[in-house]
């Protein structure tokens, strides 16, 4: 017979597994029966444009601007979109307010999603003709999150020993082996079996912290390691659940040694980290747009572009995908519409945005074969949620190039000018090549675009002193994609 702690685990496991199925029974019967609701995600890897891209969304609908591509929009059946109170009370709500007043007012890009917050948006709009005519209304229930938090649902299936070496292996590619040689050295000073020291276990997980943190400022930042709470603490900061580390690991490790405690904390990490956010909000999203920003990666060279193909592969590996049944709506509810978005796409001219969203559909053609095999709807989009840019042509001598304008931020150099954060310039970003795969190959040599930081675009105001509408690059296709057949 099982110990009694066993028999209690085990309850304790079934009671939650009822909870849950219980709780999404709930919900899906609101959505099929009462208020039909599209829970969406929006995460993205480091510096992707997360907080602009729910900002820009919100914006857009509430200001019932015109948005051609979303087919609800361009028939004129949308009728009212505004915040209401969100469902999920434990969750911070998004500060849209504050975020747009930065793009606005300030003309400076919001802080960076550094934990998951949420916002509810209801859109009043006109069926189709048809037999279902009449008003109607969708909520839409928006989860901001970190794209690291999302990468950490990877370690739920595996050991402290697999994570180990799969962590220090990735420490010795080439690119990343000057990063890792001072976390090397400290580690190589290890005995997994020595005995257990809360001082030491400390400094080895703050070397291995300052070597994730080293990974993500340099060329690879579009990649990510996790665990991604390690960089994005929030509320765990100096939790015993962020204390710990990978060891080189030879064989069994005695339970009351470092080994021993790493490796509680690092099942712990999983248990009251990672299982939570997957349980409580991850898995309950109906459509996921997973922002990426490729043109760094471009920019860093193929290595880099390699990473981030590892990395979104690893998106995919964890998001729960698939065509939704009548029985997998209450009782497994999947994503159905998984949309990648290459960001920043106001940095070039509109003749290579089909080059940028080509190269994204490269890096995630693997996973999209597999994802769109479970039936799911899967896109690429390139897009720029706020555009701080306008084209325009720069002459050199009798040549003349396709470039960009508008205000690089303060401190921003290029061939050797430095801006002040008010003048505007034009630039010739470079452009991409038309097969994609020369990307890979190594056709655009890292550093050769020019890709500075704009500051948000000057947005006029009516007589009120309200703003007016923020400018945009086919963020209205990825809304149509996302939502637009719940408003038919």
């Amino acid at each position: 017979m099982p110990p009694l702690t066993d028999l209690a685990a085990r309850a304790g496991s079934l009671a939650k597994s009822v909870t849950e199925a219980t709780r999404s029974l709930a919900e899906a019967s609101n959505d099929l029966l009462v208020q039909p609701t599209v829970r969406l995600g929006v995460t993205g890897l480091a510096r992707s444009g997360k907080t602009v891209f729910t900002t820009a969304l919100v914006h857009q609908l509430t200001g019932l601007h015109p948005l051609p591509a979303l087919r609800a929009s361009q028939e004129g059946r949308l009728r009212r979109a505004r915040l209401v109170p969100q469902p999920d009370d434990a969750v911070p709500r998004f500060p849209y307010e504050d975020h747009f007043a930065a793009l606005t007012e300030a003309r400076r890009w919001p802080r960076s999603t550094d934990r998951i917050s949420q916002l509810r948006l209801e859109i009043d709009y006109e069926r189709k003709s048809g037999w279902r005519t009449g008003p109607a209304s969708l909520m839409v229930d928006i989860v901001d999150y970190p794209g690291e938090w999302l990468l950490d649902l990877a370690l739920i299936e595996q050991t402290y020993e697999g994570w180990s070496r799969e962590t220090i292996a990735a420490g010795e590619r080439p690119g990343r082996a000057a990063m890792a040689a001072p976390w090397f050295a400290s580690l190589r000073a290890l005995d997994p079996n020595q005995p257990l020291d809360e001082i030491v276990a400390e400094r080895a997980s703050e070397a291995f912290t300052t070597y994730l943190a080293a990974v993500r400022a340099g060329p690879e930042a579009v990649a990510t390691t996790p665990p991604g709470r390690f960089l994005m603490p929030g509320d765990l900061a100096g939790s015993p659940a962020l204390t710990f580390a990978p060891l080189i690991l030879n064989g069994p490790v005695n339970a009351d040694s470092l080994g021993g405690l790493m490796q509680r904390r690092f099942e712990a990490y999983k248990h009251r980290v990672v299982t939570p956010f997957f349980r409580d909000h991850f898995q309950r999203i109906d459509r996921q747009i997973v922002l990426v920003d490729v043109l760094a990666a471009v920019d860093a060279g193929p290595a880099a572009l390699a990473e981030l193909e590892e990395a979104l592969d690893r998106v995919l590996m964890s998001l729960r995908v698939g065509r939704n049944s009548l029985l997998s709506r209450f009782f497994a509810p999947r994503a159905d519409r998984i949309l990648f978005a290459a960001t920043k796409a106001d940095h070039l001219h509109h003749a290579s945005h089909d080059r940028l969203d080509a190269l994204l559909r490269l890096l995630v053609a693997r996973s999209l074969r597999r994802t769109e095999a479970a039936g799911a709807h899967v896109s690429t989009q390139a897009l720029a949620s706020v555009r701080s840019t306008r084209e325009t042509v720069v002459h050199d001598g009798p040549a003349s190039f396709r470039a960009v304008a508008g205000t690089p931020e303060a401190g921003e150099s290029i061939d050797g000018e430095t801006f002040d954060g008010e003048t505007e310039a034009a630039i010739f970003p470079g452009e991409l090549p038309e097969r994609p795969e020369a990307v890979l190959e190594g056709a655009v040599p890292p550093g050769s675009l020019r890709f500075p930081r704009f500051r948000p675009p000057l947005v006029s105001r009516d007589a009120l002193g309200r703003p007016g509408r923020l400018p945009q690059i086919r963020l209205d296709r990825a809304l149509h994609f996302l939502i637009g057949d719940r408003l038919a």
